[in-house]
């Protein structure tokens, strides 16, 4: 299976900068996988393709301000360089590890080596570089006075995708309203479309709400670079499900009720932890499962989410569960009818 199979030609403009003032004003489009028919909707109108009994599994991961800008100011040993005239340096928090030890992205990466002392905020939080990993992410140890969480939310800013050019100006807007666990260095997109209104109204008319967490790592924006798709080496996230949440999900199951995932994320989780049966086991763990086509589904029945990038992993997840022709045909019919791409574009159903 070769990664070209996955390429579609997206027009650039068609790539959404900047988010619907009303997360449910966003177009839907439904595709029914069995036909390969597609309906054009509002996401509003999502509750009429829901019934009593279902159970809509939703990531309640939260995206931390991960991208801090700072400045060199020495190697560990010798004289710090005076504020304000060392090099510029980028980092990206994309997973604590203990404590305060992070693994982060650092741009530029030549002036970032083992000992590198970064100052952020004028000194107001260090980080020093204290390894290189194989895949040229550097462990960060952070030193700082305070409370960390107070700490990042002044000094850090949203680590939006690569693709998006304009300035963020409300941070909650790259937030579902359902974030609850920081870990997050990109949001599950899917979920951007629900409002705390549309989710009350779902829940009234008799379908179940289970949250897992699955703290989205930048891997989910790296293109496949392999020629083949089952060379590819997927990226590891932390997840979580716990047991309340994981009976939802199999008691909705057991009773002939449909389970469907918003967003791409809370498909991997659920299909992580369970066995053969379709059956959720509460736990936590790193996932790094790749689901391409040829994967059997265990548990889930339905997909909300929204338009990947070409050649992307997740456009491969969304292809093995509704076909991958069926799919480019569906992307074609998007961007005939001008649908919004990617992070803060429209969202489809499959079902």
């Amino acid at each position: 299976m070769k990664t070209h199979d996955f390429y579609y030609d997206l027009p650039q403009e068609l790539i959404a900068q900047d988010p619907l003032s009303n997360r449910a004003d966003s177009r839907l489009l439904v595709l029914n996988r069995s036909s390969g028919e597609c309906e054009h909707r509002i996401f509003r109108d999502i509750i009429s393709y829901l019934r009593a009994g279902d159970c809509l599994v939703l990531n309640n991961t939260k995206v931390i301000p991960a991208r801090l800008i700072g400045e060199k100011v020495g190697i560990h040993g010798e004289e710090a360089v005076r504020n304000g005239h060392g090099a510029r340096i980028e980092l990206l928090l994309l997973r604590r590890r203990e404590n305060d030890i992070w693994e982060t992205l650092v741009k530029p990466g030549k002036k970032a080596g083992p000992g590198t002392v970064i100052s952020f905020g004028n000194g107001l939080m260090h980080g020093e570089i204290i390894d290189i990993l194989e895949d040229g992410n550097r462990l960060v140890k952070l030193s700082y006075n305070g409370i960390f969480e107070e700490i990042l939310d002044r000094l850090g800013e949203m680590p939006l995708p690569p693709y998006i050019t304009h300035e963020l100006t409300d941070r909650y807007r790259y937030q579902t309203v359902y974030a609850k666990y920081d870990g997050s260095a990109a949001a599950p997109t899917a979920g951007l479309h629900f409002t705390s209104e549309l989710l009350a109204k779902i829940q009234s008319i008799g379908v179940n709400i289970a949250y897992v967490t699955l703290h989205v790592g930048l891997g989910t924006f790296r293109p496949v670079k392999v020629k083949n798709v089952q060379e590819h080496h997927m990226h590891s996230e932390y997840y979580q499900v716990l047991k309340d949440e994981a009976d939802k999900i199999n008691t909705a199951k057991e009773n002939g009720g449909r389970i469907i995932c918003v967003g791409t994320t809370s498909c991997r989780t659920i299909e992580t932890t369970s066995d053969e049966n379709g059956y959720v086991k509460a736990g936590s763990g790193d996932t790094s499962i790749f689901i391409y086509p040829g994967y059997r589904f265990k548990v889930m029945d339905g997909l909300i989410t929204n338009f990947h990038l070409p050649e992307s992993t997740l456009l491969m997840l969304v292809s093995a569960f509704a076909g991958r022709e069926k799919i480019l045909e569906a992307y074609g019919e998007a961007i005939k009818e001008r649908y919004r791409f990617f992070s803060f574009g429209d969202a489809m159903l499959i079902i």
